[in-house]
C-alpha cells in the first residue's frame, strides 16, 4: 500500500537550512563543483553541526511521539545535491536522532516540482531561487537567515507570523506602500467586516490549527503568535478574518511600528516568518527568522545573495 503524505504536515527542508554548510558553500563557490563533491565524499563520516532550521525541525518531529500510533509531521530533505554527496547528510541525520527517511536529491535541478509532488506544506531553504519558486507555486516557503541558534528541545513549539503578505495577501500592504499610512488605515476601517484574502502562509497556519485540535486544552504542543506592525483601528479586520477562517492564534501583538525583535524574543519563537528584511535583520539576532518573498516578483531575488546548497 502506498504511503499517503496528504494526511500529515509535510515540511521540506534544504540541507543548508537543516545543517551548517557555510564551509562547504565556500568550497563550492571558490573551487567549483568537483572540489565540493570530493570534499563531501572525503568527509562523509564527519557529522555536520545543526543549521538555522534544525531547532524547528527537531521540535516538529518530536510531535510524532505525543499520540500513540499517530504520526503528525513528516520531514523531507530537499536538496540540489546529488546522491554521491548525500551520505554525509544521512549520517548526520542519524547521528542527531532525526526521524527523517525521505529525500529529494536533484543534482542541481529545481526543487519546486518535487515539493508539489510531496504535498509539501512548508519549505525552508537558504537558496533564494528555490524559495521564490516555491512561493510562485503557491507553497508556503521561507528564506531562513543563516545564523547559529541554540538548539533547545522545547516542550511547546512556538511559531510567529507577520500578517500582511504572509498570513494575508499583500492587498493592504500595496495600499500602504503606494499611498501611505493614512490611506491604509482608512481602507482597513472601511473594510473591517470583509475578510482579508489568504496569503502564502494561510494554509500552513490552518494545518497547524488542525494539529492543535488533536490535543486537550492545556496540553497543546504548538503555540502561535501574530506579530504585526498594524495597530488600532486596523486590528479589527485581522481579528475578524481569523474568525472567518475558524482559526485561533494564541497570542497577538499589534505593534504600530514598534520593533518586533524584543517581542519575538519574549515569545521565544522557534521561527518567525515576515516579508520585510527591515524587521528580520533585527529578529534574526534573537530567534530563527525566515523571509517570505512576494509572489511573482523577480526583483525580490536581488535583495539577497543567491546561495548554493
Amino acid at each position: 500500500m502506498a504511503y499517503e503524505l496528504s494526511s500529515y504536515l509535510v515540511v521540506g527542508v534544504s540541507s543548508s537550512a537543516l545543517f551548517d554548510l557555510e564551509l562547504e558553500e565556500k568550497i563550492f563557490k571558490n573551487k567549483g563543483l568537483d572540489e565540493y563533491i570530493k570534499y563531501q565524499i572525503d568527509h562523509e563520516k564527519d557529522i555536520l553541526n545543526p543549521g538555522p532550521g534544525f531547532r524547528l525541525i527537531k521540535n516538529l518531529l518530536n510531535l510524532n511521539q505525543l499520540i500513540p500510533n499517530k504520526r503528525l509531521v513528516d520531514v523531507i530533505i530537499m536538496s540540489r545535491n546529488s546522491a554521491e554527496t548525500s551520505m554525509r547528510f544521512f549520517n548526520s541525520i542519524e547521528h542527531h536522532g532525526l526521524n527523517i527517511s525521505r529525500a529529494a536529491l536533484t543534482s542541481g535541478m529545481p526543487l519546486k516540482p518535487y515539493a508539489k509532488a510531496f504535498n509539501v506544506n512548508l519549505f525552508l531553504s537558504t537558496n533564494v531561487i528555490d524559495v521564490q519558486d516555491a512561493i510562485n507555486g503557491n507553497i508556503a516557503a521561507g528564506l531562513i537567515y543563516n545564523h547559529n541558534y541554540d538548539n533547545v528541545e522545547n516542550s511547546q513549539i512556538r511559531i510567529a507570523f507577520d500578517g500582511d503578505a504572509v498570513l494575508f495577501s499583500d492587498e493592504s500592504e500595496r495600499i500602504y506602500q503606494k499611498e501611505g499610512l493614512e490611506a491604509f488605515t482608512i481602507h482597513e476601517k472601511r473594510n473591517a467586516l470583509k475578510p482579508l484574502p489568504e496569503g502564502p502562509f494561510a494554509k500552513f497556519l490552518k494545518s497547524i490549527a488542525q494539529i492543535q485540535k488533536e490535543f486537550n486544552k492545556g496540553e497543546v504542543p504548538i503555540r502561535t503568535a501574530l506579530v504585526t506592525a498594524r495597530s488600532s483601528p486596523a486590528h479589527e479586520r485581522v481579528i475578524r478574518t481569523l474568525q472567518a477562517w475558524d482559526v485561533k492564534i494564541d497570542e497577538m501583538f499589534f505593534l504600530g511600528g514598534i520593533r518586533k525583535a524584543e517581542i519575538l524574543k519574549a515569545f521565544g519563537a522557534d521561527i518567525f516568518f515576515d516579508d520585510q528584511d527591515a524587521h528580520l535583520k533585527y529578529s534574526a539576532d534573537f530567534v530563527p527568522s525566515a523571509r517570505v518573498p512576494y509572489k511573482n516578483l523577480s526583483k525580490q531575488i536581488n535583495l539577497f545573495e543567491e546561495k548554493e546548497e
